[in-house]
C-alpha cells in the first residue's frame, strides 16, 4: 500500500466514526481528540475499524503514533512495510 492509500483508508475510517468530520478538513497534524474531539470510544472504535481495513494490530501503547493523519500514515505503512 502506498502512502497515499493509507491516508485515504484512515480518512474513510475516521470520517466513518466520526460522521461530522469533513475528510478536507483534516490537516496533517490535527490530534484527533484535541483537535477533532474525537472521544475515548471513537479512538477505540478507529483502532478497530483500521485493524478490519489494513489487518494491522495497533496496541493501546501505540495510540500516539496514530493521533495526527501524518503520523498515522507513517505508522501504518511502517506496520504494513
Amino acid at each position: 500500500m502506498t502512502p497515499a492509500d493509507i491516508r485515504t483508508a484512515y480518512l474513510e475510517e475516521l470520517t466513518a466514526v466520526a460522521p461530522d468530520i469533513e475528510a478536507a478538513d483534516v490537516g496533517e497534524d490535527d490530534h484527533i481528540q484535541d483537535d477533532l474531539e474525537l472521544d475515548s470510544m471513537d479512538v477505540l472504535n478507529l483502532v478497530a475499524a483500521l485493524h478490519k481495513r489494513l489487518g494491522v494490530d495497533i496496541p493501546e501503547d501505540d495510540y500516539p503514533r496514530i493521533e495526527t493523519l501524518a503520523k498515522a500514515v507513517d505508522y501504518l505503512a511502517e506496520r504494513l512495510g
